[in-house]
């Protein structure tokens, strides 16, 4: 099943972008090694998934408080909402999985300093495996595009082997105002220097 992988070392790269202690959601969680890693770092997680038998299985393992959802996130309403709108989070966190119109419910559930971590498979898998149809491949450049508006911090399209697949994936953040900043994104203090670019701190391959 989906999720029963090692956590992905894109995540594992870009999870010091997450507010400390914010909420981080696993999105298509399978058996969630993205919530368990985040939860492990001291994340409040959420995580959905269509099978209750991955849900079930994650309830054993996470925080009795953890909202877990087993939910049709394609066909039905999105089970995350407050007060009419998705629920914002620190983190959401997709690997291996595409539904591109859910993908501005997605940009709407970050918080402000919230960071979305992507990854799945892209144009060219067609040629080396599963999946291999265009419904769940993304074409070049789409995630920049679904991001714009964001704060890209990394991105990255091409080819990777054992196994072989062709793949997209991006560290993008929603802008916070100066007041709102976190400490893992530093700000210069001066006035005069209000519109400074963050600094969001880059983690060394």
């Amino acid at each position: 099943m989906h999720g029963n992988e090692a956590v992905s070392p894109w995540v594992a790269r870009w999870a010091h972008l997450a507010v400390p202690g914010s909420a981080v959601l696993d999105v298509a969680c399978g058996l969630g090694r993205h919530a368990l890693y985040f939860s492990s770092r001291h994340h409040p997680v959420a995580a959905v998934d269509i099978a209750p038998t991955a849900i079930d299985s994650l309830a054993t393992r996470l925080p009795a408080d953890s909202a877990l959802k087993v939910a049709d996130i394609e066909n039905g309403p999105w089970p995350f909402m407050a007060d009419g709108a998705p629920q914002q989070f620190g983190a959401v966190v997709v690997t291996n999985y595409l539904w591109r119109a859910l993908l501005p419910t997605l940009m709407a559930s970050l918080a402000p300093g919230g960071v979305l971590i992507y990854e799945t498979f892209a144009v060219g898998n067609e040629t080396v495996g599963k999946p291999s149809r265009p419904d769940f491949l993304l074409r070049p450049g789409e995630l920049l595009a679904a991001c714009a508006g964001l704060d890209v911090v990394a991105y990255e399209q091409g080819f990777l082997s054992a196994p072989d697949r062709f793949v997209q994936r991006i560290a993008a953040v929603r802008p916070v105002g100066l007041a709102d900043a976190h400490p893992g994104m530093h700000q210069n203090s001066e006035k005069s220097a209000s519109i400074a670019p963050t600094r969001y701190p880059l983690n060394p391959l």
